[in-house]
């Protein structure tokens, strides 16, 4: 089987957790790292045994003993990270957000068309397998028909207006950090599109949304209830209702389990199962499945359920009067 080559752009946490994922797979090899700190770039490779080191994005993305690049930089760098690698002809795996907004998606959509290379926003939580087990449940109708999901993402981090979570300056707030986990995993398991979307937020003092609640209609009369947050915990789960039934899926957004009950409240089945490394290991196999069969896409996650998503966060943060500051020209 081939070994498929990774590069790494960004040295901050999420990559760091990537990193462990890769290297804990066969067939693929961690090959570059960088960062605009040549020494966190040097400190990173030591921690994870990569050969090359960079202090610029311009020398990972040229290097021609890469196959991929995975980056993990803020959301507003997405863009400009991600279309320098698509030019330099390097697959991206780019992290969640994919960009800001709706039109930055178009844009690296169009980008990647054009330049006929790989494209995936890094929504890890549709490749886990209980994700999968959750979608095989409702479409073997096991809760019934479907009438309800409610599901929340918040934590409670300390204001620092200078931080990438409350500064408007890095697209901070709770919508594109951890609400887009929600929203898409709800238009993941309905196949569809909300018909009507109404959403309220509470915007802090560094003019960021501290946290949300959202509402969206679908047809056939099923509501979801989504909520996320910066400044509250709220909780991470996802309980699915049916007419016959409820699905519960703690932690839903990297879930290793989930349960089912009956309509009386009673447990009747569970499933189980550990992650491999970190759970982002099974992404990063769809990454290398799509990149040795030659897809340009995955089927799992295709661009234009980024761009549908993107567009429902567009029309929530419309409702809030809500523009970052790239957005103002």
């Amino acid at each position: 089987m081939k070994t498929i080559r990774w590069g790494i752009i960004g040295a901050g946490r999420i990559a760091s957790t990537f990193a462990a994922a890769l290297k804990s797979m066969e067939y693929t090899k961690l090959t570059a790292i960088a960062s605009r700190d040549l020494t966190r770039a040097e400190e990173f490779a030591e921690r994870f045994q990569i050969k090359k080191a960079y202090g610029s994005y311009e020398e990972l993305a040229r290097d021609p003993a890469i196959d991929v690049v995975y980056i993990a930089t803020p959301h507003t760098e997405h863009k400009m990270n991600s279309a320098l690698c698509l030019t330099n002809k390097k697959a991206v795996l780019c992290e969640k957000p994919l960009t800001i907004n709706y039109a930055e998606t178009e844009y690296l959509m169009s980008l990647a068309k054009k330049q006929n290379v790989f494209l995936m926003e890094a929504m890890w939580t549709k490749f886990l397998p209980v994700t999968a087990v959750v979608k095989s449940w409702l479409a073997e109708k096991k809760i019934g028909e479907l009438r309800h999901i409610r599901s929340s993402f918040g934590y409670s981090a300390a204001f620092d207006g200078s931080s990438r979570i409350y500064n408007p300056d890095t697209a901070g707030g709770a919508l594109l950090d951890v609400g887009v986990y929600p929203i898409a995993y709800v238009v993941y398991l309905l196949e569809e599109l909300p018909e009507q979307v109404v959403s309220s937020a509470v915007i802090g003092r560094s003019h960021v949304d501290e946290q949300n609640v959202i509402s969206l209609r679908f047809p056939g009369g099923i509501l979801a209830d989504i909520s996320s947050a910066v400044s509250a915990d709220t909780g991470n789960d996802a309980l699915i209702i049916g007419d016959r039934g409820r699905i519960f899926v703690p932690n839903f957004w990297k879930a290793d389990k989930v349960e089912r009950y009956d309509t009386n409240g009673q447990l009747v089945e569970t499933y189980y199962l550990p992650h491999k490394k970190n759970g982002y290991e099974y992404e990063a196999e769809e990454v290398n499945r799509c990149l040795r069969e030659g897809e340009t896409e995955s089927d799992t996650h295709p661009l234009s359920s980024t761009l549908e998503v993107m567009k429902i966060m567009d029309q929530i943060r419309g409702q809030w009067g809500l523009k970052y500051p790239q957005e103002e020209n």
